[in-house]
Formats: structure tokens, C-alpha cells, sequence
């Protein structure tokens, strides 16, 4: 008789290590989890002091009593309020910049989010260089859609000079995921919608690469009436050592 659960399919677990001969972690069982710097925020909590906020207006900024941990942005009711974070790791007014793109270092971003009104709203989410107005930000990788519009572009700024790729258009009130990816060995960055690529650049010239950034987003309603932003996660990932080759 076979008991359930009796099989270990792994029974040495799984590696990423390079010579698990010899590193430290080589006989871990599970992935080297310090083989990637990551940062991750599923928000079943939301703490102010982590975040550099800039607002106009009053926000309510709460989590929801909703299944998967959701973070609300709710604007005021005037045009152009709104609020920006930007990460501060609970230094409360100072921006912590902790990511920088690198050619030869995989970097990934994702988020999944909704907006309540497609067209007269202004958000954005990224990795982004301190800029109490981000929107118009000199360096950054961001995803952004702006007022009047319905369609989200992704765009990688450096010295004020963009590289700009058309990303999809969102429905109203309804989840969707948006991310990207930078592969060291191909040198090419992929954007991604609903976990599908839809667009691609091996021009670096516009990769902002002299400036540390920090993971930030926003959103500012574009009429008299309120807007909100639910932001269900956020993921940003590194990898900590240059491709091998």
C-alpha cells in the first residue's frame, strides 16, 4: 500500500548555486534567496513611516478588508490631487534609493494593480530617482499613464531623455499586471501585460545607469472628482553578481 505523501521528488532539494561543490549555501534546499536582492510588498500592512509622500490635496490611504492584501489610494476631489510614494525604509523624509540598473545584472520589476477611472487620472509605478513631481522625473524605469489618455507606456529616462513603449490599455476598475525585465545575457529589456510581452528594446542609450533609484508610485486624479489606485503587490529583483559567462 502507498501512502500519500510518502514520495520526496526532491530529495536534495533544488539549487541555484553555481558550484554547489563548494559555496556556502550548495547544500541549501531551496534556492539561494541571497542570490537576488529583493524587494516585495504583498500589503496586507501599509506603514507611513516606510514611504516619502507627497501629496496634494487629502488622500485616504488605507488596506483593504480584500482577499490577497490591497492597498487603496483614494485622491481628493479637485484636479491634480493626488499622492506620491517613494520608498524611505522607515527614515520617514528621506527617499531610500536602493536599486540601479547594471548591463550585465538581470532586473525585474511587477505589479499588480486598478485604476477606478482609465482616462481622467495620472499614475505611475517604478524605479524612480527622488523627484517630489515624478511624472516629469529626469531618470527612472516606470510604468505611466497620463491624464486625458487611456493607454500605458513604459518608459526607461535617463538625463530627461526617454526611450518610451506603448504597454496596453486597461480597463477600468479591473485588475491587470504590468512588469519588466532586463536580460543581461541578451541585453534586452522586455516589458510585460498580463504576464504576456508586448514590447522590447536592446537600446540602452536612455537606461539611466549613473543614478541609484527608488521603487515608487502614485496617482493624482485629472478632473473634480476622486480616483483611486488598488495596488495589490509590488516586486522588484536584482540579481546581486554580473552573468556569468
Amino acid at each position: 500500500m502507498v501512502m500519500p505523501n510518502s514520495t520526496t521528488n526532491l530529495p536534495n532539494g533544488v539549487t541555484n548555486v553555481l558550484d554547489a561543490t563548494a559555496a556556502t549555501l550548495g547544500s541549501f534546499r531551496a534556492p539561494d534567496p541571497t542570490r537576488l536582492h529583493t524587494w516585495f510588498d504583498d500589503f496586507d500592512d501599509y506603514t507611513t513611516a516606510e514611504w516619502v509622500i507627497t501629496s496634494t490635496g487629502s488622500s485616504t490611504i488605507a488596506v483593504q478588508n480584500e482577499d490577497g492584501g490591497v492597498l487603496k489610494v483614494t485622491t481628493g476631489a479637485s484636479e491634480d490631487d493626488g499622492s506620491w510614494f517613494q520608498w524611505s525604509g522607515n527614515t520617514l523624509a528621506t527617499v531610500a534609493e536602493t536599486f540601479k540598473w547594471e548591463a550585465g545584472r538581470g532586473l525585474w520589476f511587477k505589479a499588480r494593480l486598478k485604476v477606478d477611472d482609465i482616462t481622467e487620472s495620472d499614475y505611475q509605478l517604478g524605479l524612480i530617482i527622488t523627484d517630489t513631481t515624478p511624472l516629469d522625473a529626469s531618470d527612472g524605469f516606470w510604468f505611466v499613464k497620463v491624464d486625458g489618455a487611456t493607454a500605458l507606456n513604459f518608459k526607461a529616462v535617463k538625463n530627461s531623455t526617454a526611450t518610451t513603449l506603448s504597454v496596453g490599455t486597461p480597463v477600468a476598475d479591473t485588475y491587470f499586471t504590468i512588469g519588466f525585465w532586463w536580460d543581461p545575457d541578451l541585453g534586452v529589456l522586455t516589458v510585460y501585460y498580463n504576464d504576456n510581452p508586448v514590447a522590447s528594446s536592446p537600446v540602452t542609450a536612455n537606461f539611466c545607469d549613473d543614478e541609484e533609484l527608488a521603487v515608487s508610485f502614485g496617482i493624482l486624479t485629472g478632473e473634480g472628482n476622486a480616483c483611486s489606485l488598488s495596488l495589490d503587490y509590488l516586486l522588484v529583483a536584482k540579481d546581486r553578481q554580473a552573468t556569468v559567462a
